[in-house]
């Protein structure tokens, strides 16, 4: 069983700003599932390649971490915030809840 993360579910986000100022939104989906939709504004970047790429992302950023519901991006944040010092937050639910909540998607 994985430690506890850090969690967030999409509804309780500022629908005007859903990711914050400061923040990076990480979508660890694979290709198809991006291109079926995805939040505008968010990194792609692969679960299976987030080892060899987390330099992309901004180190002093807070990180929210998104999949299709919540498993691989709850994986994606504990390897970041153990393996490498991220401070990442699980994004619940995933993009489901992100679209359950009513925040943009683009194709």
């Amino acid at each position: 069983m994985l430690p506890e993360v850090p969690t967030v579910h999409p509804s309780e986000l500022d629908p005007t700003s859903p990711v914050p100022d400061e923040s990076t939104l990480l979508d660890v989906r694979e290709q198809d599932e991006w291109d079926s939709g995805h939040a505008p504004g968010a990194v792609h970047i692969p679960l299976s390649d987030l080892p060899a790429r987390y330099g992309e992302l901004d180190a002093d950023s807070q990180v929210l971490v998104m999949c299709h519901s919540g498993g691989r991006s709850a994986r994606a944040a504990q390897w970041l915030n153990e393996a490498v010092g991220f401070e990442a937050t699980n994004l619940d639910g995933g993009i489901v809840a992100w679209q359950g909540a009513g925040l943009p998607v683009e194709r």
